[in-house]
């Protein structure tokens, strides 16, 4: 069994900056990804574009340059990319993480492949895996998806969006371009606060003028074959249907937390123990790094604001092996 400093569960953009520091500070050190790099932004949407611009999306001091001050799917899985293969950080692909244990003192991180020990673990899965379901009758149907990729797909298809966010939004918008006769399901009175500044107007003037149907404060009662039943405040409503694009929101994986030992807030946000200072949980050596973070509050960390975990985890790592010998 190899035994290693560092290991590192999860290859997105915050796993890699870990991988950056860990390098740079010589520790012997490994990423564990269960998909490609970045797997998260890998399975984006094929058009997206990131909210922020790339100088807030950049890792370990190696300058972003994209087309727009704000840069999309392609382009970020580039840059990630390249910082990987030019830096030739210790990554393993396509292998996943199922089991982290700790014994005097030493993890023992079991994979799908294989397992290895280490004196250090960091935890940057993000939260892009588990979708939040509506637990309606009809959700297992094949026509419904939990995640959006090509509008092509759905080109002259009864399309039913269900959300307000930014990846609703976009879905919607695209789908309709391609030709889809979209319907927009929106539990609340309203568009997403948080929607792109750039693209709130573009969604809002399609809904007036009616080329996007919505239905605001609504619920999915069942999902069916050919149509989807509403509950509506004008009553039960049924509408034609093809395809359910059901975009409410993902959760990280608590139960993978839980089984390693990481407490949990019991306030229904599940938030994680850790100390905001060092990343570290309340498991001796074992950190916290990325949008993880937030519990159910995913809007609570970001790339850019997260970036910075990969520097204070290492450092404390560091001030800890110094403080040992």
């Amino acid at each position: 069994m190899k035994h290693l400093d560092l290991i590192i569960i999860g290859g997105g953009p915050i796993g890699i900056a870990c991988a950056l520091e860990a390098k740079k500070k010589g520790l012997n050190y490994l990423i564990i990804e269960k998909g490609p790099i970045v797997n998260s932004l890998y399975n984006y949407p094929i058009n997206m574009q990131f909210f922020s611009s790339s100088e807030k999306l950049e890792i370990g001091g190696v300058p972003f340059i994209s087309k727009e001050a704000k840069p999309k799917r392609d382009e970020a899985l580039e840059y990630y990319r390249r910082i990987v293969t030019s830096n030739e950080l210790n990554i393993h692909l396509f292998e996943k993480v199922t089991e982290v244990a700790k014994h005097n003192n030493t993890f023992t991180i079991t994979t799908d492949k294989t397992s290895y020990q280490s004196e250090y673990a960091i935890v940057a899965t993000g939260f892009y895996d588990i979708p939040n379901l509506l637990n309606v009758p009809g959700e297992d149907l094949p026509k419904v998806s939990h995640y959006y990729k090509d509008p092509h797909f759905y080109a002259m298809q009864k399309v039913a969006v269900i959300g307000a966010s930014n990846s609703a939004v976009d879905a919607a918008l695209e789908c309709y371009r391609k030709g889809a006769d979209v319907t927009m399901l929106i539990r609340g009175p309203e568009i997403g606060r948080r929607v792109k500044y750039w693209v709130k107007p573009d969604i809002e003037n399609r809904i007036a003028e009616g080329s996007i149907k919505a239905y605001y404060n609504t619920e999915v009662q069942e999902i069916k074959d050919s149509e989807i039943v509403l509950n509506t405040n004008r009553g039960i409503v049924s509408i034609p249907n093809d395809y359910v694009i059901a975009l409410t929101g993902y959760k990280p994986n608590f139960k993978f937390l839980e089984k390693i030992g990481v407490q949990l807030s019991d306030d229904g946000k599940f938030y994680p123990q850790y100390n905001e200072e060092t990343m570290e949980t309340n498991i001796n050596n074992l950190y916290l790094a990325g949008v993880i973070c937030g519990g159910m509050d995913t809007h609570l960390w970001f790339i850019e604001n997260s970036r910075i975990h990969a520097q204070m985890i290492l450092n404390h790592i560091i001030s800890k092996q110094h403080s040992e010998v």
